[in-house]
C-alpha cells in the first residue's frame, strides 16, 4: 500500500528543469532525464578498466608554486568567505594578465568578476542579460551547458554549423544567423569540441553583427593558453567590441587545475554589476584560498605558458598518430585538449555506437560529436568521436597501441 500510495499521489515536478534539459539534449521522449554522454562515458571506463579520453581533465597537477600557494592560503586562514567580486589579490592578477598579452586596460574593481569557474560565469551571464524569447547564438557543435543554460533562461538556441575538416563557419549562414533577435552571441575559441581557432575576418564579423543588430558577445577563453601556431585573438581587443563583450575564461585548463573551479569574467562595469545581480543568488562566493593561489599562477612568467602550449601540441601529435595508424581520419586541431576523428573509414557510421564499444574493442573510451549538436544536425555529425589528450605522454602512447591493435582492417 505504501508504494501504491507513493506512487498514485507523487505530484508532477514542474519547472525550469524540463527546458534546461531539453536544451542540453538531455530530456527522453518519455520526461526523463538522460544521464549526460560524460557521465556516461566515465562511468564506462570505471566498469571497464579502460583508458579513458573521453572527458577533458587532465591527469597531472599544475604548477608546484600554484599548489603551494593554495596551501599556505589555507595556513594563513584564508578560509572563510572571500568578496563577492572576488579577492583584490585575484582581481588585480586578472586585470594584469590582460594587458600583459593582450594590451586590455581594466578596473579591477568594476570589470571583472570571479566565479565557480566558466561555467558559473557563463550561467550567469546567460541567466541577466536574456528575456524569456530572446535569441542565442552559438557555434555547433556547443558545448552542452550553452544549451542547458539558454533552455533554463527561456532563450531560443539558434546555431551556425562548424563542418568538417577545418570546422570554420559558413560566414554567409553567422549573417543569416544573427538578426534584430538575437540577444547574445557565443563564441567559444579556442572551440571544444572541435579544437578550431577562429580567424580574424570571422572575429571581426561577429563584431559587425553585433553592433548592426544591437546584440552583445560572450565569449569562452578557457583554452585561451592552449593555442598552437595560432595565437589567440579575444574578440574585445577588436575594434568596436570592447562596449558591449563580455569575456569568460578560468585557471583550470590553464593550470591543469579543473577541479578548483575559479573563473572570471571581464566587461565594461554596468554590464558586470547586471551579471552580478544574478551571480549573487548563484554560489554567492567560492574558492577562498585558491584564489589567491591562481593569482600566483597568473603572474608566472611567459615561459610557463610558452611551455603549457607547447607541452601540450607534443601530446597533441602523440595522440593524432595514432589515431591515424588505427585507420581514424582526423582533423588537427589549432588548440584545446581535443582532437575530432572520424570513424568512417572503419566503417562506423555512428560515433556513439563505436563509442559504446571501444572499452570492448580497444580498451579506450571517447565520446561522440554528435552529444555537442542539436537533433537537426546530429546526423551530420554521427560518425565523428571526440578523443581528449590532456594525459600523461605514456597513457597516450599506450591508448594509440591499443587503438592500433584494434584495428578492424
Amino acid at each position: 500500500m505504501q508504494d501504491s500510495f507513493h506512487t498514485e499521489h507523487t505530484p508532477i515536478v514542474s519547472g525550469a528543469w524540463r527546458r534546461t534539459a531539453r536544451g542540453a539534449g538531455l530530456l527522453a521522449e518519455d520526461g526523463s532525464v538522460a544521464a549526460s554522454i560524460f557521465a556516461e562515458m566515465s562511468a564506462l571506463a570505471a566498469r571497464t578498466g579502460a583508458i579513458n579520453l573521453g572527458q577533458g581533465f587532465p591527469d597531472e597537477d599544475g604548477p608546484a608554486e600554484v599548489l603551494e600557494a593554495a596551501r599556505q592560503a589555507i595556513s594563513d586562514g584564508v578560509n572563510q568567505y572571500p568578496p563577492g567580486r572576488g579577492q583584490p589579490v585575484l582581481l588585480e592578477a586578472i586585470a594584469r594578465h590582460q594587458q600583459r598579452f593582450y594590451g586590455l586596460t581594466l578596473d579591477p574593481g568594476s570589470e571583472i568578476l570571479v566565479t565557480a569557474g566558466a561555467t558559473e560565469a557563463l550561467a550567469a551571464t546567460i541567466l541577466a542579460l536574456i528575456e524569456p524569447g530572446d535569441e542565442v547564438v552559438t557555434f555547433e557543435p556547443f558545448y552542452d551547458a550553452y544549451g542547458g543554460l539558454i533552455g533554463l533562461g527561456g532563450g531560443i538556441h539558434r546555431t551556425v554549423p562548424l563542418r568538417a575538416p577545418d570546422f570554420q563557419p559558413d560566414l554567409d549562414a553567422l549573417r543569416a544567423a544573427v538578426t534584430d533577435r538575437t540577444r547574445l552571441i557565443i563564441v567559444n575559441d579556442p572551440h571544444n569540441p572541435t579544437g578550431a581557432i577562429f580567424p580574424r575576418e570571422t572575429l571581426e564579423l561577429i563584431v559587425k553583427l553585433a553592433h548592426q543588430h544591437d546584440a552583445l558577445i560572450v565569449t569562452d577563453e578557457v583554452y585561451e593558453h592552449l593555442t598552437f601556431g595560432a595565437p589567440h585573438i579575444p574578440i574585445a581587443t577588436l575594434p568596436g567590441a570592447w562596449e558591449r563583450t563580455v569575456t569568460i575564461s578560468s585557471g583550470g585548463k590553464t593550470f591543469s587545475l579543473t577541479g578548483w573551479k575559479v573563473g572570471w569574467l571581464s566587461a565594461p562595469a554596468k554590464i558586470v554589476t547586471a551579471i552580478l545581480a544574478v551571480k549573487q543568488f548563484l554560489t554567492y562566493v567560492n574558492a577562498a584560498p585558491f584564489q589567491p593561489a591562481i593569482a600566483v599562477g597568473l603572474d608566472l612568467p611567459d615561459a610557463y605558458f610558452a611551455h603549457i602550449a607547447a607541452e601540450m601540441k607534443g601530446k597533441r601529435d602523440v595522440l593524432a598518430t595514432g589515431l591515424r595508424a588505427a585507420g581514424f581520419g582526423i582533423s588537427v586541431p589549432q588548440g584545446s585538449y581535443f582532437i575530432v576523428a572520424d570513424a568512417t573509414p572503419l566503417g562506423f557510421t555512428d560515433g556513439a555506437e563505436l563509442c559504446r564499444r571501444l572499452p570492448e574493442l580497444a580498451g579506450v573510451v571517447a565520446v561522440p560529436i554528435a552529444a555537442f549538436c542539436s537533433p537537426t544536425h546530429r546526423a551530420e555529425y554521427a560518425p565523428l568521436v571526440r578523443f581528449a589528450y590532456c594525459k600523461k605522454v605514456g597513457l597516450l602512447e599506450q591508448a594509440s597501441a591499443q587503438l592500433a591493435a584494434f584495428n578492424p582492417r
